[in-house]
């Protein structure tokens, strides 16, 4: 696994999202998709690529506990320790939502899905932007999720502003999901 990327693209990644576009980079086991969580244009963008329906939801993904801060508040601390032990690493936690997210992110639901990384890209790809991303498979819905940065380009062309090249993170498949509310995996 490469532990840094090309700072060029680092940098048109960072701006393609101040611009409101979607990029493309590896994460644990799946290449994701991803945009600024607070752009419902770039949102709405991201859905319409993918094929998905709206209601679904988006996870956050972020490099370290701070960047999903604003999305945390609320949470008691015997839920907060359950988050902090299962992170950094593949494990994504639906979350109440406290009103801070974007009608796209959470879909139909009351809950926020989110994640910290310990992938050394996305660490540095959200440090470089500054907070939390919404991460979600690169796959048009129904489909197989890219495993590479060339078979985004194939699938994706234009669409997709920029495409952080590196190395998946060694799991083969997406993250575990759990439900704070029940500690109940949804998936393994």
């Amino acid at each position: 696994m490469r532990e840094s990327s090309d700072n060029g693209q680092m940098a048109a990644a960072v701006t393609a999202l101040q611009r409101g576009g979607v990029i493309a980079y590896p994460t644990e086991g799946v290449w994701g998709l991803g945009c600024n969580p607070d752009d419902a244009t770039a949102l709405s963008r991201l859905i319409a690529l993918k094929g998905r329906a709206s209601d679904k939801g988006l996870i956050l993904i972020a490099g370290e506990i701070a960047q999903l801060e604003p999305w945390l508040a609320g949470i008691d601390s015997e839920a907060r320790e359950r988050l902090e032990a299962s992170w950094p690493g593949p494990n994504t936690w639906l979350i109440p939502d406290n009103g801070r997210a974007q009608a796209l992110l959470h879909g139909a639901h009351p809950t926020l899905a989110v994640r910290v990384s310990d992938h050394p890209l996305v660490r540095e790809l959200c440090a470089a932007w500054g907070g939390a991303l919404v991460s979600t498979s690169a796959n048009r819905a129904g489909e197989a999720p890219a495993m590479s940065g060339d078979a985004i380009r194939t699938l994706f062309g234009d669409a997709v502003d920029v495409v952080v090249d590196g190395a998946l993170g060694g799991r083969d498949r997406p993250s575990t999901i759990r439900d704070l509310a029940s500690n109940r995996t949804l998936r393994e």
